[in-house]
């Protein structure tokens, strides 16, 4: 792999106040590379341009990063090829973090380099998110989901694995807007609000993203 994404990614994550290692830069450039080949014979991800990687998916997970700390127990759902657990895993090491993907071989990829990279106290389960609440019910303190799924249907499947006083942070695009129209109700029949929107845009003029950070709210008034 080319030092191209290493560069844009220790470049771009300096603009988010992100100062990357040589050790990380390195890890992100060799999680790339096995992306890329996995990829030619397993499709894991329709981005395999060097550039895009290096923005849709790496630059793009780093954006949470100011959000976890080594105190939190962070859950990814739908976390596909990794994204952005991985990313996130390489430069927050301390945090304890688990996947959880219903697609065998993208939990099989993770794995792989979980063991390549040797990152620890990370976990890749396959199975269906709607089970995992029976050996894992409300052990997270930061659930997320990179555009896994709608809005709604993330906060009722994320609400029986939050611990209490957690947080869950919808990775979005540019139909965010939309989601939380469509959602709100539903999101406070839940007991949840909307309790914050960050947007960002995508260097290169490479898209329009949105986190929005959801919390429990006693009691919550459901807007007409």
């Amino acid at each position: 792999m080319s030092p191209l994404i290493g560069n844009i990614v220790a470049q771009e994550a300096k603009e988010m106040r992100l100062l990357l290692s040589a050790h990380e830069i390195t890890s992100l450039e060799t999680y790339a590379a096995e992306l890329v080949k996995w990829n030619s014979k397993v499709n894991l991800t329709a981005i395999t341009d060097h550039k895009e990687i290096a923005i849709k998916h790496f630059v793009d997970s780093l954006a949470l990063a100011q959000y976890i700390t080594p105190a939190d127990r962070m859950l990814d759902i739908g976390s596909g090829a990794g994204l952005p657990i991985i990313p996130l895993k390489i430069i927050r090491p301390d945090t304890a973090m688990v996947s959880v993907d219903a697609i065998a071989k993208k939990i099989h990829f993770q794995r792989h380099i979980i063991r390549l990279l040797n990152l620890q106290n990370i976990e890749a389960i396959h199975a269906r998110i709607e089970t995992l609440h029976k050996t894992q019910g409300n052990s997270f303190s930061v659930i997320t989901s990179r555009a896994f799924t709608r809005l709604d249907r993330f906060v009722s499947l994320a609400v029986p694995l939050l611990a209490d006083g957690g947080v869950l942070i919808a990775m979005k695009g540019e139909q965010a807007d939309h989601e939380i129209t469509a959602s709100d109700k539903t999101i406070h029949e839940n007991g949840f609000m909307i309790t914050g929107v960050h947007r960002y845009t995508l260097p290169y003029s490479m898209g329009e993203r949105v986190l929005m950070f959801i919390k429990q709210c006693k009691p919550c008034q459901i807007k007409a």
